[in-house]
């Protein structure tokens, strides 16, 4: 290991944009040893840490029903940087244990403005513990923690002449974030939306599509599914005759997109589909699991075949590195130490020796892995 990454090592697991903000916070932490650097900043402000990224939610303010925009103003070391499109990890104390998810950011990156704050628009869902207690549980001045946007579903610069969005459900909220930034920057594209929705009642942002529809920034299309049904494969190339000279971004539930994912590939058009998947989807679930170790610290977890290991090393106590919980990023790569582990998604296994994704792998008996 080299003098720098000996100094950095401290801060590894934090996930921090700015090279500079991670030095800083090594720096901090090594003058504080053996006290950590929280036990003096979190004294003055308990957005300021030395190890994480946190946030102070500031509103919670009610799209429909079931869903809830949530604005954070980030502490110490976040950056605003970020591409319209993105998605942020987000922490919530509950029960006594961090409850990790990723959301896509609704607003817009803007370092240069006044109001330092970021957005998520989250739908409870009846089997998400999590989006259920931000909907209708959290409070204004909660202190969550966060992990740096991160995300390859975004727009080019410059903009492509033709742009088709294809959405359903709460899979607007990353375009929306696309769609008010090209409006807050002035930028001139021809934009198709195809949105589908089960109802009006269930239409995120109605006002504000309505406005952008009006203005032309975009030529707009709802589906509301209970009365017309859904938007397949079949119906896109009639609800956008020129789709085929369009670069699509498509975000929704996953039939959808794999719809979608057919209909170009038969045209031979893969390389003009952008698909953003909002979860990890277990498409394979063993009934195996197994005790899980973790080397570093020493703490184990007994876990069945469905619990992911990032998960297994979170109840545990563990500090474990990750990034967007549904093996895209890497970031939640660590080394197999001992055992087997098995993919949620293939069910293809792992064995000792090999590099593996944390956070959409389980155990296949016991394992020991080196963190």
């Amino acid at each position: 290991m080299g003098l720098l990454e000996r100094f950095e090592e401290p801060v590894a697991g934090v996930a921090a944009r700015s090279r500079g903000a991670q030095w800083v916070r090594a720096a901090v932490t090594r003058i504080t040893t053996p006290l950590l650097p929280d036990d003096y900043l979190h004294l003055a402000n308990p957005l300021w840490s030395a190890r994480e990224l946190r946030g102070k939610v500031i509103s919670v303010r009610g799209e429909t029903e079931d869903t809830a925009t949530i604005r954070i103003r980030p502490g110490w070391g976040f950056s605003f940087d970020y591409a319209p499109g993105q998605y942020v990890g987000i922490g919530v104390l509950i029960d006594g244990r961090w409850t990790w998810r990723s959301y896509s950011l609704t607003s817009t990156p803007d370092a240069s403005a006044n109001d330092k704050t970021i957005a998520i628009t989250v739908k409870a869902m009846p089997e998400g513990f999590l989006s259920t207690h931000l909907v209708n549980g959290l409070t204004p001045g909660t202190v969550v923690r966060l992990a740096a946007p991160r995300g390859e579903f975004v727009l080019p610069d410059p903009l492509p002449e033709k742009i088709l969005f294809a959405t359903a459900g709460s899979g607007l909220t990353p375009i929306i974030s696309m769609l008010r930034t090209v409006r807050q920057r002035k930028q001139n594209t021809d934009i198709r939306l195809i949105h589908s929705t089960p109802s009006e009642a269930d239409l995120l942002f109605a006002d504000e599509l309505e406005a952008m529809a009006s203005s032309g920034l975009v030529d707009l299309h709802v589906q509301y599914t209970r009365t017309d049904g859904q938007v397949t494969p079949e119906s896109l190339p009639s609800l956008c005759p020129d789709w085929r000279e369009r670069q699509t971004w498509a975000c929704g539930p996953a039939g959808f997109l794999d719809g979608l994912h057919r209909l170009y590939s038969d045209a031979d058009l893969d390389e003009r589909l952008h698909i953003e998947r909002f979860a990890l989807e277990r498409g394979v679930v063993g009934a195996q699991g197994g005790t899980v170790t973790f080397k570093r610290s020493g703490k184990t977890a007994e876990v069945d075949g469905a619990t992911t290991l990032l998960e297994a090393g979170e109840a545990a106590g563990t500090i474990m590195p990750f990034g967007c919980r549904m093996g895209i990023c890497q970031s939640c790569v660590v080394m197999l130490d001992k055992g087997c582990v098995r993919d949620l998604r293939s069910g293809v296994e792992h064995v000792e020796g090999e590099r593996i994704q944390t956070c959409v792998s389980a155990a296949a008996g016991d394992c020991t892995l080196d963190v």
